[in-house]
């Protein structure tokens, strides 16, 4: 670590801080996956609390396989897609909080205060078998997806306003990583001789809240974001403390004079609420981009594959299934890891063209495999490398890239207003896959993934010919590309960091701007 430029300097302090906001995404992750497994064993519970099902415990044969296959009664079907989209319903709801509550008490207290949530959730369904199962896991799941909308939305706004330039894209992308890691986790703790069982579900379930009770214990010792203290408080002290506590000790003062160009130009352009936003032409081009890039990574099928990849994998004719999801997990983490390598080097456009290209493909030969199973047997060979592959191509663009890119397409103005809006958009129609892909599932059959291609296909032609390339440019001609897009050319919008961006490293470029931002 070299000690005398602050840049480039990873304190210790800063790493705690890292680690103890991304136990947030962790969770969330964790919660995204951990439903996938246990599904049997929890739909059994569901039955016999519903008086659908007798009441005699799981009979299990020899290989672990139930003695006869149960048609699924279809208010478990109902109570079953609810548990698992209700999660998303939260997420929609608290999605537009996460600035209310990043700038109520500032970013470490705002973590502290919904970790209460995520506690109270894992409490509701840990004691499943308490009361009625459903009721329970439903009400948990609920308010944990409320939880997650809101740290989805916290953890990268702190990171990105405590990362060293030079760090910054790494230290972002950051945040997906460990949402992968989560689900990974769930994956495993899911198998049947550990915690995926008729006894031990509710625990699985309930370990969700565990890494919020972690992070309450660390949060207290991270600095709070210097860029809030200064920008929104007008505490110039404080800021000047959090900045040696994050950087070690140096001469704060250029941090401090670009924090302060910056408080300039925020008062300077108004902050634009949501409806605005939606009403005006000035920012419709790139709102359309940045909800589009959004519904691509949600209706790309993808969460299909995580929500029900046991069932998938089963229907592919793998003896055992859960070890493939588990598979899935592990090539989602190191494909992230790539993305991290690669999104300042290739560019955010060439990476979500080749995702979702990629992603069209396997999608076709996913249906082509599941289709002609039946003929041939080697065509489960076919429907499991798509799936993959499938997976890889996600992690590369579409999977880690809206979430950032929204930010890189707005000036300080309207950023807060878009982050909301597309996060509720990409909660929603993360809800409504949830919702119907099983009733979808059930009316295409081994068709289903065609329909995903078909929407692959309309997304990829639709980043071709719309999604500018952000690496390495300032907003002004981010903004500049919109505006040939347009007739009319309203007055050059300054944004928040109009000096020192055109710095050539693409990280720096990308991520100053990440910076400027107070709800990133």
């Amino acid at each position: 670590v070299e000690s005398g430029n602050s840049n480039t300097q990873l304190t210790g302090t800063l790493a705690l801080a890292v680690f103890s906001a991304v136990l947030g995404s962790l969770q969330f992750g964790y919660s995204l996956g951990v439903i996938n497994a246990p599904q049997k064993v929890i739909e059994q519970h569901y039955g016999r609390s519903l008086g659908v099902l007798p009441e005699e415990p799981l009979l299990l044969s020899e290989n672990g396989t139930e003695t006869e296959k149960r048609e699924v009664h279809p208010s478990v079907v109902m109570y079953w897609s609810l548990s698992v989209s209700i999660f998303s319903i939260g997420g929609v709801v608290s999605s537009f909080l996460v600035g209310f509550i990043g700038d109520l008490r500032g970013r470490v207290k705002g973590m502290l205060m919904v970790n209460v949530l995520a506690v109270v959730a894992g409490l509701l369904m840990v004691m499943a078998k308490m009361w009625k199962p459903h009721v329970m896991v439903i009400a948990g799941r609920c308010v944990m997806g409320f939880y997650c909308g809101l740290s989805s939305g916290l953890v990268p706004m702190y990171i990105g306003e405590i990362a060293p330039m030079a760090y910054r894209g790494a230290l972002g992308t950051l945040h997906q990583l460990a949402t992968v890691t989560g689900i990974l986790l769930s994956q495993v703790l899911g198998l049947e001789f550990l915690l995926g069982n008729d006894y031990y579900w509710p625990l699985l379930l309930g370990l969700s809240g565990a890494p919020a009770v972690l992070q309450s214990l660390l949060l207290p010792l991270c600095p709070e974001s210097p860029r809030y203290l200064y920008i929104k408080r007008d505490m110039v002290e404080e800021a000047k403390k959090s900045l040696r506590r994050l950087k070690g000790e140096y001469d704060p003062s250029a941090d401090l004079e670009e924090m302060r160009r910056e408080k300039e130009e925020v008062e300077k352009e108004a902050q634009v609420s949501i409806a605005v936003l939606v009403r005006s032409s000035l920012y419709r081009q790139q709102l359309f981009v940045a909800l589009m890039m959004h519904l691509s990574q949600q209706l790309s099928g993808i969460n299909a594959i995580f929500y029900y990849s046991t069932a998938i994998f089963e229907r592919a004719g793998v003896t055992q299934p859960v070890y493939a999801t588990i598979g899935v997990g592990v090539i989602n983490t190191v494909f992230t890891m790539v993305s991290v390598a690669l999104v300042d080097r290739a560019g955010r456009r060439t990476l979500t063209l080749i995702g979702l290209g990629g992603m069209c493909i396997c999608a076709v030969a996913m249906t082509v495999g599941l289709v002609y199973l039946s003929v041939y047997s080697w065509m489960s060979y076919v429907s499991m490398s798509a799936i993959f592959l499938f997976v890889c191509f996600f992690e590369i663009g579409p999977g880690p890239i809206p979430w950032f890119i929204v930010a890189e397409l707005f000036s300080q103005g309207p950023r807060p207003a878009a982050i909301a809006l597309a996060g509720c958009t990409n909660w929603t129609s993360n809800f409504i896959i949830g919702m119907t892909f099983p009733y979808i599932e059930a009316l295409c059959g081994s068709y289903v993934f065609i329909l995903f291609a078909v929407l692959l296909f309309g997304f990829t032609v639709f980043t071709y010919l719309r999604v500018p390339e952000t690496k390495g440019k300032t907003f002004e001609e981010i903004a500049a590309v919109f505006k040939k897009g347009r007739n009319q050319t309203p007055g050059t919008r300054k944004t928040g960091f109009g000096t020192g961006t055109g710095t050539g490293t693409g990280t720096s470029t990308e991520l100053e701007q990440l910076k400027s931002d107070s709800h990133a």
